[in-house]
């Protein structure tokens, strides 16, 4: 519930963290001049596999909706928001608040990018301090009005997405994967995780599913079958995605205008990220 005390002692309403009492205890608060209403993490088994760039469709997609969204760059070592959006600015801040930068249609956008003096600059960081990082972007930064927040996770389970899970109050995951053999044992990483930590499932995105032939339309397999049907039905995950693989694409990613790819594809687990409930 939006309004959860989290004392289930004296509350009437059944919801996934009763009866899971410590589900809240690594929880870090929002400052007080924020408001985020629904967290989705976009997560990964492997890395490779376009999981930045679901996130950004997928922002973009609920930002022409009417919403508005909001982007928290979790992969503090290999940040790329910034740059699909053409955020080249440092971010802003004073003793009180750190301020996200805004993309041409009005997504909100923290990144480690933001944060450097040059964006070439690696963060060679132990996890700890990449996992305190990850939670000062929660707390510390100004999020004004967000109804969905996408968070960008990098691959794998390690410290990074074992501290969102934990300190975010995450709705729901989506995860992207692509369409080669070992995606069954990629995919059983991501899910097994989200069943850990008691977060839902909204669907699986394919990335780079499919090209289709600028002649005939047919679509070629360019990596295998596809999977992402046979993955679903296994994992009972109730919403799939197959991204095609598209020149144009890349071309509007690398010039900074991801917002203005419409990708048809993310509609049905969009539509499921509209309908979630808000966790407690």
């Amino acid at each position: 519930m939006s309004d959860c005390t989290h004392d289930c002692s004296t509350c009437g309403q059944s919801c996934r963290d009763r009866g899971n009492p410590d589900r809240h205890e690594f929880r870090v608060d929002l400052n007080p001049g924020s408001t985020v209403k629904k967290v989705i993490a976009i997560v990964s088994g492997k890395g490779g596999v376009g999981k930045s760039f679901v996130t950004s469709l997928l922002a973009s997609e609920m930002q022409r909706r009417g919403h508005n969204a909001a982007i928290l760059d979790a992969d503090i070592t290999g940040p790329s928001i910034p740059k699909s959006f053409g955020i080249t600015g440092h971010a802003m801040g004073t003793d009180t608040y750190l301020y996200p930068a805004y993309t041409k249609s009005g997504i909100q956008i923290m990144s480690m990018n933001m944060i450097l003096e040059d964006n070439s600059q690696p963060a060679v960081w132990r996890g700890p301090v990449i996992a305190g990082a990850v939670k000062q972007f929660w707390s510390d930064v100004l999020w004004t009005d967000v109804d969905y927040m996408f968070v960008d996770m990098p691959p794998g389970t390690g410290d990074v997405p074992l501290t969102v899970f934990q300190s975010l109050p995450v709705d729901g995951v989506v995860i992207v994967t692509s369409p080669q053999d070992l995606v069954s044992m990629i995919v059983a990483k991501a899910v097994n995780m989200a069943k850990m930590m008691d977060v839902p499932i909204i669907g699986v995105a394919e990335n780079m599913s499919y090209l289709k032939c600028p002649d005939c339309g047919k679509e070629i397999e360019v990596f295998g079958s596809s999977k992402v049907a046979e993955t679903a039905k296994q994992f009972e995950i109730p919403h799939t995605a197959r991204i095609p693989i598209d020149p144009a694409f890349a071309a509007m990613v690398d010039a900074g205008e991801v917002e203005s790819i419409s990708c048809d594809a993310l509609s049905e687990i969009a539509d499921a990220i509209e309908k979630i409930e808000v966790a407690g």
